[in-house]
């Protein structure tokens, strides 16, 4: 169903484009304008058909294992819980640093999200990196993580919301333990003892 609604919206922008910056995160769209809604809508829009593909993509890899180990309704708050707080971490560090321009879309904060609770809920599963590379799940996570840490800090500015990717993951481990009482490097670790 959220594969479903980010491709009717993606199709509905391609048709009205000019209305995307309503539903984009801004920070002058949401302090000055009050448009309040923002840090939720945005993971529902994208730029292009590649983003929209590469973010459905991983949400269909990881998502569907995810949401059938924890159901539903817990699949359905996880993501849209961190989706909207990788945004509004985004937003607030955007808007304390000076980043007024930044409009950021897509659905990847919520999707780093299900990439750590599939990392969590099958550590010892096996992703395969371009088909042949096998890794396992927990050690993807924190490449991905270094990669992203090292892209937002030592990177220069490419258009690619780094800083959202390490959100969802950083909001993801906190909903591990808060909500479900899970230590994520304690799963880990007992996975490869």
């Amino acid at each position: 169903i959220i594969i479903a609604i980010n491709t009717g919206f993606f199709f509905f922008f391609y048709l009205f484009p000019q209305l995307k910056v309503y539903l984009c995160l801004n920070v002058v769209y949401v302090f000055k304008y009050h448009f309040f809604w923002q840090p939720f809508t945005y993971m529902f829009i994208h730029e292009n058909f590649t983003h929209l593909l590469c973010n459905m993509l991983g949400l269909f890899f990881f998502g569907i294992a995810t949401e059938r180990a924890i159901g539903s309704k817990e699949f359905t708050l996880m993501y849209l819980l961190c989706g909207t707080l990788s945004g509004i971490i985004s937003l607030f560090i955007y808007y304390f640093t000076g980043m007024y321009m930044v409009f950021l879309l897509g659905a990847s904060g919520a999707v780093y999200s299900m990439l750590l609770a599939y990392a969590v809920l099958f550590p010892r599963s096996r992703i395969f990196i371009w088909g042949i590379i096998p890794l396992p799940a927990p050690v993807l996570v924190i490449l991905y993580a270094l990669i992203e840490a090292g892209s937002q800090f030592l990177g220069g500015a490419n258009g690619v919301a780094h800083l959202t990717h390490l959100a969802g993951f950083a909001v993801a481990w906190i909903y591990f333990q808060v909500r479900m009482g899970i230590n994520p490097l304690r799963v880990w670790k007992d996975a490869y003892r």
